[in-house]
This record gives structure tokens, sequence and C-alpha cells, in this order.
């Protein structure tokens, strides 16, 4: 568009939103409230489900992280992908149906094998979410606007995760008290819980099919046509992270990266044996095995592929360290996350409801504060330092020790809910410090790679372990009361705690490391191959 100036010549102007771009703004925002509705509630049916389906702690641990985890991270990058190159439209209105449908199907589960074909089926379609909303939002809003649409989209994660507890609470309470014995088709308060949500979800995906697909790039004056093979791409990429297909990728770039890639395949899956021996936990051990083995191919064939961003990626320490390092303050916040509702409740005493609405308003003020005010003194702290982000993380890791070990041994319900908020503020300080240093330390065009191999870290390292670590050393640490078992759920939360020396060491190499490996991104990735 393009307007006279006082001489006559044409001046450009930026297109702006309309009235139309904030009305698709408010139904993503909807969605990625439900999308967290959907991922979270299973935190507040804990203690129902883990009682009726006969599951232990760590069996819980599992169902609230890896199950989900792994095949949310292992679609993620293909399902990325295809946003960039098909309708995306389309794409959310799919996921939607398919992640809304498997929540209600675990409405429907009667072991933890068919729950945990239900979250993994959760975690597939919710992949799909944040790429096509990102992209919609921005063919919808000028740069100017651009931030602020995201922020008003991203509020949607702490509006669904707290809100989850309370809707959570509030079915069982309802549910239970109405059908003592058990409702229609036998259905108990946890079992009515992810039905109602997940239903309203497939009606939402007919309203979000009704959106308009936006002109790719028309905001940005670059209109950009999508893949006429799109379908042919995703293929590819899921040749790139998804077994079996792994192999035929790896037996495209030849014998050599075939018997390189069976050779991993083995060592994972002798480690995931052991570990099975060890814990008797079959499905988290393969789980994890199935999701690190997915990440090794996808970086084998992005070495192969494209060495520069190989380079900067994996082949740099400062970056492997922050990734890592966040991933363990990660670990810590999704562990208290999917626990703190359960341990309130047993070991407290605490009413469903009340800890729901607590925990819940905790969850989405504590994250929604300490995100925005961790990210404004991460960057006053890289003014002054190329390595000063780090300590924001640094922070995120050391500061929520204090407000862990005395919420977690206190008997006051008071005190445990103020503590449980301070260390969830923390936590989420360090977010933006370890996002916005991977992006530093990578080229612009590498950018979108190095979210992906960030956000890996953080599901595969943060998510996948937190929620079960807890669960598994309650159970490890519990005790056996009429011949069934009791965990100790103090201890496992408490344990959170050992993996901060191990984070602390990681950022403490990455502080002294980034200055340098963010001063040689240009000769480094040149000497991988890189065009100058």
């Amino acid at each position: 568009m393009a307007e006279d100036d006082t001489r006559g010549a044409p001046v450009a102007t930026e297109p702006k939103a309309t009235g139309y771009s904030w009305y698709v703004l408010s139904v993503l925002v909807v969605v990625y409230i439900l999308n967290f509705i959907d991922r979270q509630i299973i935190s507040i049916l804990a203690v129902d489900i883990k009682a009726d389906l006969g599951l232990s702690d760590g069996d819980m641990g599992f169902l609230g992280g890896a199950a989900f985890a792994v095949f949310y991270a292992l679609f993620g990058i293909p399902l990325g992908r295809l946003a960039d190159n098909w309708n995306r439209v389309k794409l959310l209105s799919i996921g939607l149906t398919l992640w809304s449908a498997m929540t209600a199907f675990s409405g429907l589960a009667y072991n933890q094998f068919t729950l945990t074909l239900a979250r993994m089926g959760v975690g597939v379609g919710e992949a799909t979410a944040s790429p096509t909303a990102y992209s919609l939002i921005s063919d919808y809003f000028p740069k100017r606007q651009k931030a602020t649409a995201l922020a008003i989209y991203s509020s949607g994660l702490y509006l669904g995760g707290g809100v989850s507890l309370f809707i959570g609470a509030l079915i069982v309470e309802a549910w239970n008290n109405a059908y003592p014995a058990g409702g229609p088709l036998g259905l108990v308060g946890w079992q009515a819980a992810f039905l109602a949500v997940g239903i309203p979800g497939l009606l939402l995906a007919l309203w979000v099919a009704s959106l308009r697909e936006p002109v790719r790039g028309a905001m940005d004056g670059t209109p950009s046509p999508s893949s006429p093979a799109p379908f042919r791409e995703f293929g590819k990429d899921l040749a790139m992270i998804v077994p079996p297909l792994t192999l035929w990728g790896a037996w495209k770039r030849g014998p050599a990266a075939l018997a390189i890639n069976l050779g991993f395949a083995a060592a994972i899956a002798a480690f995931a044996w052991w570990m099975i021996e060890l814990t008797g936990n079959f499905p988290q051990w393969s789980a994890v095995a199935l999701g690190y083995y997915a990440v090794f191919s996808w970086a084998c064939t992005l070495r192969a592929h494209d060495p520069a961003t190989f380079r900067l990626i994996w082949g740099t320490p400062a970056f492997l360290c922050t990734t890592l390092g966040y991933g363990l303050v990660a670990l810590a916040a999704y562990g208290l996350a999917f626990w703190s509702a359960p341990y309130a409740e047993i070991v407290l005493g605490l009413p469903k409801q009340e800890l729901a609405f607590i925990l819940g308003a905790n969850g989405a003020l504590a994250g929604f504060v300490g995100v925005i005010i961790g990210g404004r003194i991460a960057d006053a702290l890289r003014a002054r330092n190329p390595a000063g982000r780090i300590l924001m993380i640094l922070f995120g890791v050391i500061a929520p020790i204090a407000p862990i070990w005395i919420g977690y041994t206190t008997a006051n319900g008071t005190l445990f809910y103020v503590m449980n908020f301070l260390a969830g503020m923390f936590g989420a300080a360090a977010l933006g410090a370890a996002a916005a240093t991977t992006q530093d330390l990578v080229l612009p065009r590498m950018r979108g790679t190095a979210t992906a191999a960030f956000f890996l870290g953080t599901t595969l390292v943060g998510l996948s372990f937190g929620p079960y670590l807890v669960g598994q050393i309650s159970d490890l640490a519990g005790t056996v009361v009429d011949g069934k078992p009791v965990g100790d759920l103090r201890t496992g939360i408490l344990s959170l705690i050992g993996v901060a020396p191990i984070a602390v060491a990681l950022l403490l190499y990455a502080y002294r490391a980034v200055p340098e490996a963010e001063a040689t991104i240009a000769e480094r990735a040149a000497a991988a191959g890189a065009p100058a």
C-alpha cells in the first residue's frame, strides 16, 4: 500500500493489523489455553488416577512427563516444517482435533497402557499448535505489533496451566459427589474430567477451520506461495527424526551412516534395558531411548546436509551447556508443576478445590511475572557483559533452592503456597535469558533450527525427567502400608535440589565460553562450509 507525500511521490506505508487480525488472535489464545488445560490437567487428577488404576508415583511421573514429552518433541520438528509449507489453518484444526480426541480418550482409559497411548496422541497433536500459531500471527500483524501479539498469545500458557487445576478439581468433586459408585458407563471423576475438557476441543476445531489462511509473507512485503509438494518435504523430515524412518534416512546417506545409526540405536537400547532392570519402569526408559535416538538421527542428518548449522549448534560447547543447564532448570520446574498439587493433597491434607485454585493462580502469576522481569534483567546484564544473560540462568538454578526446601518441609499450608510461588517465579526468570543466549550463538538463518534444538533440550531433559524423577524417588523412599506401596513425595520433590550442582557447573562453563563462541560465529561457520 502507498500514499502520496506533499510532492506527489508515493510513500510506502506499513500494513496494519485489522479487526479480523485481532479476531484471529483471540481464537488462537483460546486454542492455546485449551492446549495447556489438556496438557496439565493430569496433575490435579494424579491422586485419583493412581488409586483407581493401581499405579505407582513413578508410573504417574511417566504419564505426566515422557509419555507426552517424547512424542511432542519428536513430531515438533517435522510438523513445524509442514506449517512452513502447507495451509496452517488446516494443520492447526487437524492437530486440535487429534489432541482433543486423545484427551477425551484418556477419559475412557482403563489401565496404564491405554492412558499412555492417549498421552502420546496428545503430544503429537499439540506439536502443531505453536508453529502454526506463530506463523499465522506473523502474517496477520506487522513487525511493530508482532511482539505484543505473540505476548498475548503466550498468555494462554499461564492461563491454561492455572485453569487446568481448578477445572479438574471442580469436575472431579462434582462428579464423585453426584455418582459415588461411578456414573454412566461406570465413569469416575477423573475420567469425566478428561472427557469434559477434551470434547469441547472438537467443537473449537470447527471454529479454527473457519479462519482465513493469510498470504504468507504479505505483512513483510515479501508474499510467497506454499510449497508445491508439502507432504513430500514432510516425509523427508519424518525420515530425519521419527523411527524407524530414520533408518531409511541413514541408508540414503550411505552404509557408514547406517552402521553408525544402528550402533547408536544398539547402545541406547542397552542403556534403556539396564535402567529398566534397575527401576522396573519399562515405559519411561523405552520412551526416553526412543527420544534420544531420534535426536541423534536428526543431528547426524543435519551434519550431512548443513554442516555449518551443525557446527554452531551441536559443535559449540557454549550452546550445549546453556541448553542443558537450562534443561535442568526446566526439570525442576516441570517436577514441581506436576507434583505440587498431589503433594498438597496427600502430605498436607489440603482440600482439592482450594489447592487447585490457589496453585493454579500461583502458577499463572509466578510464571508471567518471572518471565517478564527475568527477561528485562537478563537484557540489562547482557548490555554490560556478553555472557551476562548466563547469570540470570544461574539465578534460576540457585534462587529456587531455599523456597523448595522451606515449602516442602513445612506443615503450614500458607507458607507452602508462598514458597511454591517464589520457586516458580525464580525458575521462570531463566527462560528468556536461556532462549536469547542460544539465539545469539548462531547465524540468523539458523535461528529456527537453534530454537528447535533448545526446546528439544527443555522437553527431553526437563519434561521427560522432572515428573518421573520425583515419582521414582518417591517410590524408592516410600514404605508399604497394608500391602500397598505408599510413596514419599516430600523426599521425591526435595531430590530436585540435587540437580542444581550439575546445572551450576554447566552454566559456569557456558559463562566462560559464550563470549568467544559469539565472537567467532562467522569464522566457525565459514570453516564448516557456510557461504561468506
